[in-house]
């Protein structure tokens, strides 16, 4: 039976020979390209089925773990060598209207070839193989360049969701030193918290990546090549630093939140207190000609009654105005 395989998931198929592209090709020739001398293959997939994956495996012979792996859009960050191969998953980051949307590159990279497959959130390769496309020189070097440079786009990707975060912190903290607090504001904090923890997970095992390739694969990284995984972990170091500055101050935030709703609602519990101390001079007045004794001589003055009023209006003026020099009103 054959396997039907979607070319839209194909995204650019292109042999480099001496680090310059001599154009595109089909699946069908990629075996016989890999022939030739000096060359290398660079395909870009997306959200590639399984079908089309194991047309891949057959080109390229790629190991069964891999391609299984592969097929499973929710892999941690990890390098895996199998054979003359490795198998690399990196996770991306965007940032969307409302919230940090994360995605999964996954390369395929070998001596004479790097396959990648995107799934979900995450951006177009196409301006980074241009940028290689005008770099024969290092592009001669082979995939390993082209993985360093997949790489270095990743992790910029990184800095610039940063910023949006640090951006949408601005506001909350804003709102928070404005005395606003409200249930929106910690929600906010609380999902940027959140955001925060999954890009470190994202972000954190590239370090591991970075050293092993920097040590190891001497096949397919050369070693004028390693120095350049050498400055992607100093940006991930960098990227790292300003995410744990972040999340300091989001702790930060969240105590400064919660200490100025303390306070505001002390200020209501002060309020209800003071008018209730009020508002107990007339009550406790009030209560007392309510008693049913006979004898009260004051019942028959006939001055009583304004007498009464006018102590309790002086007693609960005198009261307002002590609370309201204290700031209870």
């Amino acid at each position: 039976m054959t396997q039907k395989i979607d070319h839209g998931m194909i995204m650019k198929c292109v042999a480099y020979e001496n680090g310059i592209s001599i154009g595109d090709i089909t699946l069908e020739a990629i075996s016989d390209v890999l022939q030739r001398e000096h060359t290398f293959v660079w395909l870009g997939l997306r959200e590639a089925n399984k079908e089309l994956l194991l047309k891949i495996q057959e080109e390229f012979g790629l190991h069964d773990l891999a391609i299984e792996d592969a097929c499973t859009a929710h892999q941690r960050p990890k390098l895996e060598e199998y054979g003359d191969s490795l198998f690399m998953v990196l996770n991306t980051a965007h940032l969307g209207e409302q919230q940090v949307e994360f995605g999964e590159t996954h390369l395929f990279l070998g001596p004479r070839f790097l396959v990648t497959v995107r799934h979900g959130a995450s951006r177009s390769l196409g301006t980074v193989r241009e940028r290689c496309q005008t770099m024969p020189h290092q592009l001669s070097k082979g995939p390993g360049f082209a993985l360093y440079s997949i790489m270095d786009f990743v992790v910029d990707s990184y800095t610039s969701v940063i910023d949006g975060l640090q951006a949408r912190f601005d506001v909350l903290e804003s709102a928070i030193f404005q005395y606003r607090p409200s249930r929106q504001t910690m929600e906010g904090l609380y999902e940027l918290k959140r955001e925060l923890l999954l890009l470190e997970g994202a972000i954190t095992p590239v370090i591991d990546i970075c050293n092993e390739l920097m040590r190891f694969h001497n096949g397919i990284v050369p070693k004028d090549v390693r120095v350049y995984f050498r400055d992607v972990a100093d940006h991930v170091k960098r990227i790292q630093q300003s995410i744990h500055g972040m999340r300091e101050m989001l702790l930060a935030a969240m105590q400064v939140h919660l200490t100025f709703e303390t306070v505001r609602q002390n200020d209501v519990v002060k309020k209800l207190a003071g008018w209730g101390a009020i508002l107990a001079i007339p009550t406790m007045i009030f209560s007392w000609y309510g008693m049913n004794f006979k004898h009260m001589p004051e019942l028959e003055w006939e001055f009583s009654y304004p007498l009464v009023i006018g102590v309790v209006a002086a007693g609960s003026g005198l009261l307002f105005w002590r609370l309201k020099r204290a700031r209870w009103l």
